[in-house]
């Protein structure tokens, strides 16, 4: 009963957010955006049973270009309630229902994973917000892992942060049971794992905790991508295996 009633929360407060980026989003700032897109995903957090443990250097203003390891579904919702940034995704989320909606209210740029032209368009768009000082962030391994290692990085999207002179920072991400500490998996969307089902395991888990660790900026001139997507990867490793 405790899981029904979660979900139906949960749908209750993604058409409150639909209703806040379709009707209120319009007249607000960027400013108040952020702060509202922050609180919802909070919220989201708590109606599904999890607790946030923030830690390390959070950031408070760009340009900056964050990168993390990429686990559940859930890890956008995590990472907006630690602090809002404007994420990259696949050009198909554009088109899911209710979902689609939230993410282009929340600024989210989308690309043709494959087209590598549409991926060079949005390095230049990418590496245009990081020139006006906005936060970006990116799953540079390209899809979901166990969160028990780290894949290996693709390197395109760090071009935006090497020609617009913007620091990068790693971020560890890691689902806790939030009695033991131990690492959970009820949260993984991987393989053949459909969405319905990773939703349901998440909701009928014990208490968890989403953990978030926040690195050192790491600077981007004088690399070229293969080499600053490799020392990021080697720092959100590090910062993943401090979470456990």
């Amino acid at each position: 009963m405790l899981a029904v009633f979660r979900l139906l929360r949960a749908l209750a407060h993604v058409m409150g957010g639909y209703w806040m980026v379709r009707r209120e989003f319009p007249r607000l700032d960027e400013a108040r955006k952020s702060l509202k897109v922050q609180a919802w995903s909070v919220r989201m957090l708590h109606i599904m049973g999890i607790s946030l443990d923030v830690q390390g250097d959070v950031p408070q203003h760009g340009p900056l270009l964050l990168v993390a390891n990429h686990i559940s579904w859930l890890d956008i919702l995590v990472l907006h309630a630690s602090r809002h940034c404007r994420f990259v995704s696949k050009a198909d989320v554009q088109h899911w229902p209710l979902i689609g909606t939230l993410a282009q209210g929340c600024g989210t740029l989308f690309v043709e994973r494959e087209s590598r032209r549409d991926a060079m368009r949005v390095v230049h768009h990418m590496a245009d917000a990081l020139r006006s000082g906005d936060m970006l962030a990116i799953f540079p391994e390209g899809t979901t892992s166990d969160g028990i290692g780290t894949l290996p990085f693709h390197a395109n999207l760090f071009q935006a942060a090497i020609s617009a002179h913007a620091p990068v920072q790693a971020i560890g991400l890691t689902y806790l049971d939030a009695q033991s500490g131990g690492q959970s998996h009820a949260t993984d969307y991987i393989g053949d794992t459909s969405l319905l089902s990773s939703v349901w395991a998440t909701v009928t888990a014990k208490p968890l905790c989403a953990r978030v660790n926040f690195g050192p900026h790491l600077a981007a001139q004088g690399l070229d991508r293969r080499t600053l997507a490799a020392l990021a990867r080697e720092q959100v490793t590090a910062l993943r295996r401090l979470t456990v």
